[in-house]
């Protein structure tokens, strides 16, 4: 992500990025995800968006017991596991959200015609591209902020991830509320506070994707080894 504009820079977004370099305690790290949240829902409104999978559970809940009525956006890639969209619908009732689903342009029987079966395993930039990225930027238009839940710890890939960043490809601002949160920390979280987890998570999926590209992990195993496995893919391509 690049450096926020100087324009959209203001004394709350210093305050918070300095603040996340001195949190080291847990109660600090939840503390500060919570007033992010606050903060965005009264700065952008109706302009603010989250992004789920809902394989950030955390992010969901954090949301949802921060302030009401989050405006949250779920990718159907049409590939999705019944959990995960069980875990949708689950959420759409536990929590004050506004949850609304978004969909590719094509289904995948179309996209099986146009560029034949299994396109992601042939080609899975291409697949992500159409079932992913596609819509996420036409699901992001018109706001000025979105949320996610990219951690630090996800990948080598987000290392550089910042708690409030600019989102250089979509002209907007990125905040990702426990972007520097540890594995053990999202367990305690969900721990603690009861958090609904989409029920993949026993059976040994880390991290959660679509059903053809996405294997459970072993002990030992890198979190996200079970996406895209057996190839040299990491990222789906809507955070880099």
């Amino acid at each position: 992500m690049s450096a926020i504009p100087t324009e959209n820079r203001t004394a709350e977004i210093e305050a918070f990025l300095a603040r996340e370099g001195e949190a080291t305690a847990y109660e600090e790290k939840v503390a500060l995800a919570r007033d992010v949240l606050a903060w965005a829902a009264t700065t952008y409104g109706e302009s603010l968006t989250i992004a789920s999978s809902m394989g950030d559970e955390i992010l969901l809940h954090l949301a949802g017991t921060t302030a009401p009525d989050f405006d949250v956006f779920f990718l159907d890639t049409g590939y999705h596991f019944a959990e995960t969209l069980g875990t949708r619908d689950a959420y759409e009732v536990m929590l004050p959200l506004r949850i609304r689903t978004v969909y590719p342009r094509e289904s995948v029987a179309r996209q099986d015609i146009r560029f034949g079966e299994r396109l992601h395993a042939r080609n899975p930039d291409l697949c992500c591209r159409l079932r992913k990225v596609a819509p996420l930027n036409a699901a992001l238009q018109g706001y000025a902020a979105w949320v996610t839940g990219v951690r630090r710890a996800d990948a080598a890939t987000r290392t550089d991830a910042q708690l409030i960043e600019w989102d250089a490809k979509r002209s907007m601002i990125k905040i990702n509320p426990f972007v520097g949160w540890s594995h053990d920390e999202v367990d305690r979280y969900a721990a603690e506070h009861g958090v609904f987890l989409n029920p993949l998570r026993e059976l040994g999926f880390a991290s959660i994707g679509c059903e053809p590209c996405t294997r459970p992990v072993g002990v030992g195993e890198d979190p996200r080894a079970g996406r895209w496995a057996n190839s040299d893919k990491v990222e789906c391509g809507l955070h880099i």
